[in-house]
């Protein structure tokens, strides 16, 4: 790589990516959802994302931009750039999507881009997924383009080696997993939700999204200190997965929010039910080095298929619903 062809600007900002990457220490999602959001500040993109291949597939594991609403998205991976630039280990780049028959058009026009550069990112010598940056216009990229971003790529590389070298489990594992809680993350509940989604609408069946936001984490954090609240957050995630069902998904989404996918309700009663179940389970009393600690949670929830059929509007009324709850009950536990 001739590091010549790259301004001193955009070396800075690769530095100063670098030192954001290791304040992230081992949390692998944390690392990549930073990548993507730098990557495309740097590169002047409308979106950016990284992909991990899951058998056949690449999955959209993390994403910003234009590309964090399709966070969770399986795409094939044969007849795709993507799918080329895994096969021969390069950096490639699509000027035009509709002149470049390398492309899945398809799918690229369902995103919305134009132009795209895709890299691949190797791990203990295999190629594990790519890391990609797209624009709405036609040739916004050039090979300057890709100098950078093969900077960034050898960071994302090098991070999920330092994140993985003590840990036995799999790489799209760790990547889909919070690394405080141990449950899934936002990746993996939007990827699950979609796949739900599908099933449901192929089999008619209901399910529902139900959205929650932890009450009062600042407050702990503030009063008893940050090991208080992230203890707090490991028993609500522990306390929310034993509520459930085994079908059933309950997601760290980011910060003091949490989703559940309740794969097997039929309708509104079964859904408010399994929201009063988890409410009494989180109710229990908790105590953190002899401190005890309330855990109280504001939920919302939507129901497929009377509350919408797409991900984003059932998405919309699940937070909508769950904000009314935070505003204006009067006591825990109270659904709307």
């Amino acid at each position: 790589m001739n590091l010549n062809k790259v301004s001193n600007d955009k070396l800075l900002e690769i530095i100063g990516v670098q030192t954001e990457v290791a304040q992230q220490g081992l949390d692998l999602s944390g690392i990549m959802d930073l990548v993507t959001q730098r990557t495309q500040q740097i590169t002047n993109a409308d979106g950016a994302s990284i992909e991990l291949i899951e058998k056949t597939e690449l999955v959209y594991s993390a994403a910003s931009g234009m590309a964090e609403k399709f966070l969770g998205l399986r795409l094939h991976i044969a007849n795709s750039l993507s799918g080329e630039c895994i096969q021969k280990r390069v950096a490639l780049l699509s000027h035009d999507i509709e002149l470049d028959d390398r492309v899945n058009k398809e799918a690229c026009r369902q995103i919305g881009l134009n132009s795209m550069i895709v890299l691949p990112l190797v791990f203990r010598n295999d190629v594990v997924g790519v890391l990609k940056v797209l624009s709405k216009k036609a040739n916004h990229f050039d090979e300057d383009s890709i100098q950078v971003l093969e900077l960034m790529s050898g960071l994302i590389a090098a991070e999920m080696f330092n994140a993985m070298r003590n840990e036995e489990s799999e790489l799209f594992h760790k990547a889909t997993h919070d690394s405080l809680t141990g449950i899934s993350n936002r990746s993996l509940f939007y990827d699950r939700l979609r796949q739900q989604l599908a099933k449901a609408m192929r089999k008619q069946d209901n399910f529902g999204i139900i959205t929650l936001d932890m009450d009062g984490l600042k407050e702990i954090n503030d009063q008893l200190g940050h090991r208080a609240g992230d203890a707090a957050l490991q028993e609500m995630a522990m306390r929310i997965k034993s509520s459930l069902r085994e079908s059933d998904t309950v997601s760290r989404l980011g910060g003091d929010e949490f989703g559940i996918i309740a794969a097997t309700v039929v309708d509104r009663e079964d859904i408010r039910s399994l929201i009063h179940r988890v409410d009494l389970e989180l109710s229990k009393p908790f105590a953190f080095e002899g401190q005890a600690i309330p855990l109280k949670a504001s939920m919302g929830y939507a129901l497929f298929s009377e509350d919408g059929i797409e991900l984003e509007v059932l998405i919309e009324k699940a937070d909508k619903t769950m904000y009314e709850v935070k505003k204006e009950r009067k006591s825990p536990g109270t659904v709307r």
